[in-house]
């Protein structure tokens, strides 16, 4: 149970936003309090399954995310949960980095053992405190306890979904702004006894029904790890012959670190991920849909015939809810042309990638090779509203930007920025709106951190 109610940072959410921000603050001396619904850690990336993390790099040898993103990356390597960053063999992507999802959560879990930290799981936030347009800390509810109030002087919202600044009454748009739909939701599963060497082998034969890097092409063997994306032929003929029509139009799935066990993204279902009772649904339906998919598999798709379900994720992958309106909004402009901003705190690398909203269609909007983009400390201030950050997906972008700012790594640089940024005004005695960027720059070049 909580040993205090007042401290000087409270970060809302545990995935991999919450625990980069939570870090940060303690080790710039803030006495924090990390704050969880679910009863455990580890967000989307534990519990929905969403691996591999893309991308740390602009390409294979030039890095634009480290400081505690790659902190958590070298624990997962040293306990045998991770071979690294490799390249992608998609080629969406210069690297992606496979980590077992439990071994992920270890991983979080020894980050976290600080003493200017507490963790607390199983908490309802009810409502925010405010004085005039500031936040001054929260009212929540720890399983049938009574309502506790708590103060601080910087909150950090990594909730995903903007969920604390909306109670602060931030304004923001929820999906795209033309008519606020937003991308479909998806049920990653794993499957284990896949024939690796047989799908690299058919993959070999029928290189034109696959999406596929350069190296991949003229290297298949040589990749490390085997991620694919296609089999578009053979599942457009189960789909007529089997029925089969609750998916996406290829297989896509990634090699995981342990051999033989593949990870795999091929459901879709449109919902909305604020509305739990939709949620619920949505849950169920992807669940059907993971069934047909493991039918196509084990019937239709070579090196898959003696493979078995080991797992399904307990949690379904939102893409996309609300994005508040910040001191600035990241542009698919800023992306695409690689902006670099004077207030820049994060990197991203990845490019725009939109599952419709409308349909079953998945656009990439690909970069020059080599492109990354900043992104302003201003994308974490919500308008209006003071005492308050917000890090992760929800950050100030349009539907397009977020596209790829969404992505884990981008999304733990996010948190760490925000995380230091927080402590640094306790410390300097100023609001975050106040506090001196280049200082906040500064911190996080001297953690590791890349800022341009």
């Amino acid at each position: 149970m909580l040993n205090h109610l007042n401290y000087d940072v409270i970060v809302c959410g545990a995935g991999s936003a919450g625990i980069c921000a939570a870090v940060a603050a303690a080790r710039n001396g803030a006495k924090t309090l990390l704050l969880e619904h679910y009863d455990d850690i580890g967000g989307t990336m534990v519990h929905a399954l969403v691996f591999p993390a893309m991308t740390f790099h602009a390409t294979v040898d030039h890095q634009v995310i480290k400081g505690i993103p790659e902190e958590l990356v070298q624990i997962a390597i040293r306990h045998g949960g991770c071979p690294g960053h490799i390249p992608d063999p998609i080629g969406t992507a210069a690297t992606i980095t496979p980590i077992e999802p439990n071994v992920f959560r270890d991983s979080m879990i020894e980050l976290l053992s600080h003493p200017n930290l507490t963790v607390q799981t199983g908490v309802t936030i009810e409502t925010v405190v405010k004085n005039a347009n500031r936040v001054t800390g929260l009212v929540i509810k720890i399983g049938n306890s009574p309502k506790t109030t708590l103060a601080a002087d910087v909150v950090i919202d990594a909730s995903g979904d903007a969920a604390i600044a909306a109670f602060a009454g931030a304004e923001f748009t929820v999906g795209r702004e033309k008519d606020h739909k937003t991308q479909p939701l998806s049920l990653i599963f794993v499957m284990q006894g896949v024939d690796i060497a047989k799908v690299r082998d058919y993959i070999r034969r029928h290189p034109e029904d696959f999406v596929l890097s350069e190296l991949a092409r003229t290297h298949l063997n040589d990749l490390p790890r085997l991620a694919v994306a296609g089999f578009f032929s053979t599942v457009k003929s189960a789909q007529k012959t089997d029925q089969l029509v609750q998916f996406r139009d290829r297989v896509l799935f990634f090699e995981m670190a342990t051999p033989g066990e593949v990870n795999i993204n091929m459901t879709r279902v449109y919902a909305n991920g604020l509305d739990t009772v939709d949620l619920e649904s949505a849950y169920k339906a992807a669940r059907d849909q993971v069934d047909e998919c493991v039918t196509l598999l084990l019937h239709h798709i070579p090196g898959f015939e003696y493979a078995t379900l080991k797992e399904v994720a307990n949690r379904i992958g939102v893409r996309e809810t609300r994005h508040i309106h910040g001191d600035y909004t990241l542009t698919e402009y800023d992306v695409v042309e690689g902006k670099k901003f004077a207030d820049g705190i994060a990197c991203g690398a990845f490019p725009i990638d939109i599952h419709s909203p409308d349909g079953n269609a998945m656009s990439i909007t690909h970069m020059e090779p080599g492109t990354y983009y900043s992104i302003p400390y201003r994308c974490l201030l919500p308008k209006g509203i003071e005492g308050l950050l917000v890090a992760g997906r929800p950050i100030s972008a349009t539907h397009e930007a977020a596209g790829s700012a969404r992505l884990s790594p981008t999304c733990m640089a996010l948190g760490e920025a925000a995380g230091t940024a927080a402590a640094l005004s306790v410390t300097h005695h100023c609001l975050p709106r106040e506090l001196d960027v280049e200082q906040l720059r500064d911190q996080l070049k001297n953690q590791g951190a890349v800022v341009a």
